[in-house]
């Protein structure tokens, strides 16, 4: 239960007005039902004319309020008896009864009616930290989660969140209300009664709650294998091609049904073990009434009770009334305990530590339109601490220049554009723009004067306008369709069936590989960055497209700071200046002519060689 007091604590703040509510019309609840099931007794004593006593009117003071207020009731009660008769008297307690009951079925109404807001305001609250607290992490972080089981915890895990804790919120306010207030009204029947009851329940209590620590170790091993099973969907989905083009279906879905019979044992026996929890409560309530029942008859029996037959019942009409409450308790403590196994999930993403932060007094660059220059000083990087991808890297790129790297597939080019915009930070070194290590400055200061142009152009299911106005606010048409034109788009967005208004799909999915890129570029255009980051932009596209999009890069280029990723060297030849890695290291610099050059005999004329033969 600590660790549902925490999410409480964690979550409910914003709420508090709703909880009161709930509270006040939950306890009005329980008094009501208390003092309509109290006119039972008169009238079953009425039925079966056991007292035939005569009540008088006592006024407040001359005893204790109890007393007063029960001998007063009764008073009523006779004199009702003695102007009507019995049978009126009978009707109107009768009456009494159904309006006490009105009363107290809209107050648990209003009850419910408050936690509403409550519920799925935390709900609500829940999504919006996890997707924040997505969108924060640094991109490493996702290098070792499967974003199929991120997604599981954003949709299962916090449905189940809302399914199990939220629903029994309710349950949880509501039922230790009624149970406390049928309690005190036990004491003040019996008070030797209640203490047998009080030593029974928490026997009760012990075995429930053993049950329930095996439940929410079982729902955790469930809901950590749906992620597996969201991870393989979403890898399915990612790959569909390739699956088809091996003819690797049958392989797929043996993967698939293994991970998904998994899944079924584990969400079986969890429901198998929440399943028990009601006919267990009931079972465990009837034998306590048994007991009960023999106890509480034998006191009156043998004389050691000041109840009679009629306070008798009364006291079973309300130790029934405190078993329902006491069965929905426990099968919430049961939903509870499922969902603090989804709750540990989630919070291992809002949890998760963000190396990636802004300085306490962060430092500003410059306000100018000139480009910035960059420096790489002694730069190591691993991405694990074991394995270094990048040693002793010193690289100067002067404000305006364009500096290409070149090298093999993994050699940390990739890696080397990454620590520029902070995606990831050095191990040990520094990378600093204008003069100033990229760790002092604010992120978004930081990344603003940066344009990224990657080899897969992302789009988002959006229009064409919104994806080149991205990151850009209150951007005109205007403004876009100049961007547009200097990267060689406008002429097919307009040519599209909706124009700037086209929905591009997922993906971009609706466009050729050189269209997604040139909106990629027009994206970057708009943004007028600084410092250009080209990454392997051209590599994937036709010859047609590539002479397309290289104009649009070329003019793109022009007095900024670029850094290029480049496999085909054609397009980087006049580049200022030409760096080659190789396992991690800068072993050649020089520009294209001076790398080729007759007594050059390194690794990019190599390069070239090859290209030159292959092509």
């Amino acid at each position: 239960m600590k660790e549902f007091i925490a999410i409480l604590r964690r979550f409910v703040p914003p709420y508090k007005k709703y909880l009161f509510l709930n509270i006040f019309f939950n306890v009005l609840a329980a008094l009501l039902t208390l003092f309509s099931f109290a006119l039972v007794v008169p009238i079953l004593q009425m039925l079966f004319r056991i007292d035939t006593t005569v009540y008088s009117f006592m006024p407040l003071g001359s005893s204790s309020f109890k007393t007063v207020a029960i001998n007063n009731f009764y008073y009523y009660v006779q004199e009702a008896m003695n102007l009507w008769g019995p049978a009126m008297a009978l009707a109107l307690l009768a009456i009494a009864l159904v309006i006490m009951t009105a009363f107290k079925t809209g107050a648990t109404f209003l009850s419910s009616y408050y936690m509403i807001p409550l519920r799925m305001g935390i709900v609500r609250d829940i999504r919006n930290y996890v997707y924040d607290k997505i969108t924060t992490l640094p991109i490493g972080f996702f290098t070792s989660e499967r974003k199929g089981d991120v997604m599981a915890r954003m949709s299962g895990d916090v449905a189940e969140i809302e399914t199990s804790i939220m629903a029994s919120l309710d349950m949880m306010f509501k039922n230790p209300v009624m149970i406390i207030a049928c309690l005190v009204m036990m004491v003040a029947i019996s008070w030797q009664l209640t203490l047998f009851v009080l030593v029974l329940l928490p026997i009760v209590g012990v075995v429930m709650g053993r049950v329930g620590k095996r439940l929410k170790r079982k729902s955790l091993e469930g809901q950590t294998q749906w992620g597996v099973l969201m991870a393989t969907i979403e890898e399915t989905l990612g790959g569909l091609r390739i699956i088809k083009a091996f003819n690797a279906e049958d392989k797929m879905k043996a993967r698939f049904h293994a991970e998904n019979g998994i899944f079924y044992r584990l969400s079986a026996h969890v429901a198998r073990r929440q399943a028990l929890a009601h006919p267990m409560s009931e079972f465990l309530g009837t034998i306590a009434v048994a007991i009960i029942l023999w106890f509480g008859g034998s006191l009156i029996l043998s004389g050691h009770s000041s109840m009679d037959a009629a306070a008798f019942i009364y006291y079973m009409v309300i130790f029934y009334n405190v078993i329902p409450p006491a069965k929905d308790l426990s099968k919430a403590v049961y939903s509870v305990q499922k969902g603090l196994a989804s709750m540990e999930r989630v919070d291992k993403i809002l949890n998760a530590h963000n190396p990636i932060s802004n300085p306490a007094h962060p430092k500003s660059l410059p306000a100018t339109t000139v480009a910035s220059a960059v420096v790489f000083d002694h730069v190591d990087f691993s991405y694990d601490g074991e394995h270094p991808v990048l040693n002793d890297i010193c690289l100067t790129v002067p404000g305006g220049a364009t500096v290409a790297l070149v090298g093999q597939s993994g050699s940390g080019k990739s890696t080397m554009a990454d620590l520029i915009p902070r995606f990831y930070d050095p191990t040990s070194g520094s990378v600093s723009v204008d003069g100033i290590n990229v760790r002092d400055l604010d992120v978004a200061d930081l990344r603003s004067r940066m344009g990224i142009v990657n080899q897969e152009a992302i789009l988002f299911n959006d229009t064409i306008f919104n994806n080149i106005a991205f990151g850009v606010k209150d951007a005109t048409l205007e403004q876009v369709r100049a961007a547009a034109r200097i990267a060689n788009a406008d002429e097919f967005i307009m040519a599209s069936e909706n124009g700037y208004d086209t929905v591009v799909g997922d993906r971009g999915c609706r466009l050729s590989g050189g269209q997604r890129q040139r909106i990629s570029i027009a994206r970057a255009i708009l943004r007028n960055p600084q410092i250009l980051i080209l990454d392997e932009a051209t590599s994937a596209l036709d010859s047609e497209s590539e002479t397309l999009v290289q104009q649009a890069i070329d003019r793109l280029m022009t007095d900024r700071t670029t850094l290029v990723i480049a496999h085909r060297l054609s397009t980087i030849r006049r580049a200022n200046l030409i760096c080659v890695l190789h396992e991690g290291r800068i072993v050649e610099c020089g520009t294209h002519e001076e790398l080729v050059s007759p007594s050059a005999k390194g690794f990019y004329r190599r390069l070239v060689e090859m290209q030159a033969l292959g092509s």
